[in-house]
């Protein structure tokens, strides 16, 4: 496992592009463009104000460059680097801009949520969606055009609709209502109502949800702290995973991370306190220690009088084979959860000193990357666990953990940072493990 040089970037604006071979970074107003290779600069744009929102086009060709208090967004092309667009939304503001999935159009947002501006990269052609539901991630986006290509509009029977999820075939539409009221209804592509779940009533009810990449499970994530399982034949549920403080499940292995600090001798002490806060040098290191049964997991009691209580499943992944599922009960911020789908059970909880800031599987392996906002990389397979430490000067802290879509290597974001993360070909670090790193 190898590091890149520590290189800037701001409002944790660094996206690998579609076809994985470029790296996107924004530095304040400037957009830098490299090789995801050699990390060479290939193009240098200017905009017009910091940048707050940057995506790429689907076919990795055009960039967008978002400026919210401005009302502006600018595209840049890597095709071709003397053109750019400029689209100035004018008085009526701009909260969200993002492209179509053709790559052609630009979708903007206009202040509360009047309407949606679609832009016309090709024939400079303007059209409205008025008044749209602000959903989660602006998925009401989807909705709007995929439903109005077709000519078709209809009521979802909900009290206020909260979000929306495609599934990964793109065959049925996940509708849910708001916490106040447990519901999910299941749409097809023509406006069928195929399935309505709800588990229970009179209480904050859906929190998260998320498909299986194969599209065959749809896991909902509660604020009673559980996860149910529907499946796509029925549209029932096959199982629910519970998130107890104790664990004794037989079946499960318990990671708990322990750190250690260097061992430093009189001698050194000196030494110690004249080099830098930043350095790694006397950095704690940390190992994980698999836990006989029963394991007492920490739990924080949220405070119910106010809003946005801290409880209930928050997080969820699926790994890319469908095998595994990743889960986080936000009353137990330091332990990730990680569940057997074939045989529906517990297989692992990995419980770290910190609360846990970002998972993400690795797009082609059962591989498993977290971070918890220290200066260190936490790796999980069904082999085991790893801790490495990330050897970066300057207090480089991981917030946040990205795959390239080749599974070779790893985006870590810091505050005002970004490194690269290189797997070795053919390299399997959780089953190669040292005994230090799992004992």
């Amino acid at each position: 496992m190898n590091f890149s040089e520590v290189f800037k970037q701001s409002n944790q604006l660094c996206r690998v592009s579609p076809d994985g071979k470029y790296l996107a970074t924004c530095v304040q107003y400037r957009l830098v463009v490299r090789d995801v290779n050699t990390l060479q600069i290939l193009h240098l744009y200017t905009c017009l104000d910091q940048i707050v929102h940057m995506e790429w086009s689907s076919d990795s060709l055009f960039i967008l460059c978002a400026m919210y208090k401005r009302g502006l967004v600018q595209v840049w092309s890597l095709e071709q680097p003397d053109w750019y667009c400029k689209i100035d939304e004018g008085s009526i503001g701009l909260v969200s801009s993002r492209w179509s999935p053709d790559g052609r159009h630009i979708l903007n947002t206009t202040e509360f949520h009047l309407r949606v501006t679609v832009w016309s990269l090709c024939t400079k052609a303007v059209s409205y969606i008025k008044y749209p539901k602000a959903c989660q991630k602006g998925k009401y986006v989807s909705v709007c055009m995929c439903f109005s290509a077709r000519g078709l509009h209809f009521e979802t029977e909900t009290q206020d609709l909260a979000g929306v999820e495609w599934s990964p075939n793109g065959c049925v539409l996940a509708v849910w209502d708001s916490c106040l009221e447990y519901k999910v209804l299941l749409y097809s592509l023509d406006g069928r109502l195929l399935s309505t779940f709800s588990a229970y009533e009179w209480s904050l009810g859906i929190k998260s949800l998320a498909w299986s990449p194969s599209s065959q499970f749809l896991a909902i994530g509660s604020y009673d702290g559980k996860v149910r399982i529907l499946n796509h034949i029925t549209w029932k549920k096959v199982t629910e995973f519970d998130h107890p403080a104790s664990i004794n499940n037989t079946k499960a292995v318990v990671y708990k991370e322990v750190e250690r600090k260097p061992v430093v001798g009189s001698a050194d002490l000196f030494i110690q306190q004249r080099i830098t806060m930043g350095s790694t040098l006397f950095n704690t290191q940390s190992k994980y220690e698999i836990c006989p049964l029963p394991v007492q997991v920490p739990v924080v009691k949220p405070d119910l009088d106010r809003a946005n209580p801290k409880v209930g499943v928050s997080s969820m992944a699926f790994s890319s084979d469908n095998r595994y599922l990743a889960t986080k009960n936000d009353n137990m911020a330091c332990v990730v959860w990680v569940w057997d789908m074939q045989r529906l059970g517990l297989l692992a909880v990995l419980e770290q000193t910190s609360a846990v800031r970002c998972f993400q599987w690795d797009p082609r392996r059962p591989r498993l990357a977290l971070c918890t906002g220290n200066a260190k990389l936490y790796l999980w397979s069904p082999a085991g666990c790893v801790s490495v430490q990330v050897p970066a000067e300057g207090g480089f802290q991981v917030q946040s953990v990205t795959w390239h879509c080749s599974g070779d290597s790893l985006i870590l974001l810091g505050k005002e940072q970004l490194c690269l993360c290189y797997m070795e070909v053919g390299e399997e670090e959780e089953e190669e493990e040292d005994d230090d790193d799992v004992k």
